[in-house]
């Protein structure tokens, strides 16, 4: 896991400068080591979190003079050792132990298809130096960022979009589709989009190709089909289950690969708890664990440390419970909403980042349960979805959109001020168009499918991306391994939705870990203070929306953030998040990484 930047100019040489203001915004996704590479208009910046290969031999950005490649590379190739061999046996040398040689060298043999070869999370650039074109490349799920802009005359792209604010020429203003995404989709934004309007970020399962002359060309090469296979169409419910919990014991034994020792974030809830047993089946004994608390707030519990406790003492895991008192959240919030790429209202966020400080002091590498509820319906917007008509995209709209969304199109337009207010039912048309592509057989098959390759790549995934590479640690997702995604998204969706939600999955792993965290109610990462925000909370995001930068923005009626401050907690939205917060949060954020990067 590392930070990687470029630029690819046309008719001049390269800008280092730009590069190294990028490559120094992203340390700490890269703390142990950082290098350049540049010829003519092209430059490579890197910062490595070492993880294979730890020797110098695995330095970036590598190039490799006979091929005549360079490449920055990001994530991990959990099949690295298999290509290896298989590209020895047809004749290349390697001069490391990396997976990113790897990579370089299955680009020489299979060109841009390199990437059908690769099971794993990667975001990368290549140049040939020959000819001075560049490939961009992200992996099939997302998991592993990648953003990029247009500046005068040359395109930089980084793994984060604070990273190429910092190297200057950036349209900073804020993009109005994506605002109204923000506001109504929860809080997503769907790619290319962000949400400020000169960055864009690449779509998951997509490559670039940028050509001297600065041409773009885009090409999806992995789309998951949610429809049913001819070859599973007779298999039992116990087929399935065996089925799915193979698949997922491969993923998670993949994600072994390392140098360092790889931990387990430990919820306690089903999937991190399966993911535990999994590890401790492969031989994985005194495994470190790790469970985060809060303190209670609004009656609401903060901690689920009864249920991770039942796990770690099951399996005698070197288990880490990590206790948060709110004074120590509040200074906390300022690191997590740094550490954001894109503004994320999700309360987790500042969960993740405090937990993340506390493993990154004991492991580089953990496996986290993220993906499940996506990949095998957790949530409860699923089972409606299938009274709605499969051929009816617009009843499946109206069946997602009562659960998900956290506006409708008409209060959306009453929460911003006029001028950002637009006649198009921006998330709604774009939900619509979703479902209406083929490749989904039925009502919950789209949502899932929506849900796998836009929301769960721009919430989930993005969250353990910013706030666990805030602290130089590596966050694996078993749950989106390729070939298992692709499996569950064959799975009748009646099995999935059974027992309230994950029904096969749940199944599965009777098999395998204690029941007491397979039939327990669903839990959540609790951040209480930031869902019913009081004292220094409330007083944060109100001086955020009166801020000197709020007023010169103008995004909001101020009559509708009157009413919200005045009942900070008078309602939630469908998914149970505070409207209120949501608001302050892209405040918050557009202050640190737009209005501080001005003054920096």
């Amino acid at each position: 896991m590392c930070g990687i930047a470029g630029e690819v100019a046309r008719g001049r040489s390269a800008d280092l400068g730009a590069i190294a203001k990028m490559a120094d915004s992203m340390v700490p996704r890269g703390p142990d080591s950082g290098g350049f590479w540049a010829q003519d208009g092209i430059a490579f910046g890197h910062r490595r979190l070492a993880i294979i290969d730890l020797s110098s031999h695995g330095q970036q950005p590598m190039h490799d003079p006979d091929l005549g490649l360079t490449v920055a590379f990001n994530g991990c190739i959990y099949n690295y050792p298999q290509l290896r061999q298989e590209l020895i046996g047809k004749g290349y040398r390697f001069f490391s132990h990396s997976d990113t040689e790897v990579v370089l060298k299955g680009y020489r043999e299979w060109g841009e298809r390199v990437v059908e070869h690769l099971f794993g999370m990667f975001a990368f650039a290549i140049t040939e130096v020959d000819s001075g074109r560049v490939l961009l490349a992200r992996d099939r799920l997302g998991i592993k960022p990648l953003y990029w802009t247009e500046v005068s005359d040359a395109i930089r792209f980084a793994s984060s979009l604070p990273a190429l604010v910092a190297a200057g020429g950036v349209d900073t203003e804020i993009d109005p589709v994506a605002l109204h995404h923000y506001l109504s989709f929860h809080s997503v934004v769907p790619p290319p989009h962000t949400i400020l309007r000169g960055v864009h970020k690449l779509p998951p399962g997509t490559l670039m190709r940028i050509e001297p002359d600065g041409t773009r060309t885009q090409h999806t090469y992995w789309e998951p089909i949610f429809e049913r296979s001819a070859e599973r169409a007779d298999w039992s419910e116990n087929e399935w289950e065996e089925a799915i919990l193979a698949s997922l014991r491969t993923a998670v034994e993949r994600r072994l690969v390392a140098d360092v020792p790889v931990g387990c974030l430990l919820s306690g809830g089903l999937d991190s708890s399966l993911i535990v047993g999994l590890l401790a089946e492969a031989g994985q004994h005194g495994l470190a664990t790790f469970s985060i608390g809060f303190e209670a707030a609004g009656g609401e519990e903060g901690d689920e440390f009864k249920y991770s406790d039942v796990i770690a003492r099951h399996y005698g895991t070197d288990h880490h419970q990590i206790r948060i008192d709110t004074a120590r959240m509040l200074p906390a919030l300022s690191g997590a909403i740094g550490a954001m790429s894109e503004p994320m209202v999700s309360h987790d966020c500042v969960a993740f980042y405090l937990l993340s400080q506390e493993v990154s002091k004991h492991v580089k590498v953990v496996q986290s349960g993220q993906g499940a509820d996506e990949i095998f319906a957790g949530y409860h917007w699923y089972p409606p979805m299938a009274h709605a008509a499969d051929d009816d995209p617009r009843a499946a709209l109206a069946s997602y959109r009562q659960a998900f969304f956290d506006r409708d199109h008409t209060a959306l337009n009453t929460m911003v001020a006029p001028a950002w207010r637009l006649d198009a039912d921006i998330a709604g048309d774009y939900v619509l168009e979703h479902f209406a592509h083929p490749g989904a057989a039925t009502a919950t098959d789209r949502a899932l499918r929506l849900d796998t390759t836009v929301m769960l790549v721009d919430d989930p995934v993005k969250r353990v991306d910013n706030m666990t590479m805030a602290w130089g640690l590596e966050g694996r997702v078993p749950f989106l391994d390729h070939e298992l995604v692709e499996l569950a998204a064959t799975c009748p969706p009646s099995l999935k939705t059974a027992h309230d939600g994950k029904g096969v999955l749940k199944e599965a792993a009777r098999k395998v870990i204690p029941h007491e965290v397979i039939d327990r109610p669903k839990g959540y990462f609790p951040v209480p203070a930031l869902k019913h925000l009081a004292g220094p909370y409330l007083d944060l995001v109100r001086d955020a929306l009166h801020s000197d930068g709020a007023r010169a923005r103008g995004l909001f009626n101020p009559t509708e953030v009157d009413r919200l401050l005045a009942e900070p907690n008078g309602y939630l939205t469908p998914l149970r998040g505070n409207p209120l917060w949501q608001l302050g949060l892209l405040e918050l954020w557009l202050a640190h990484h737009v209005d501080g990067a001005a003054t920096r």
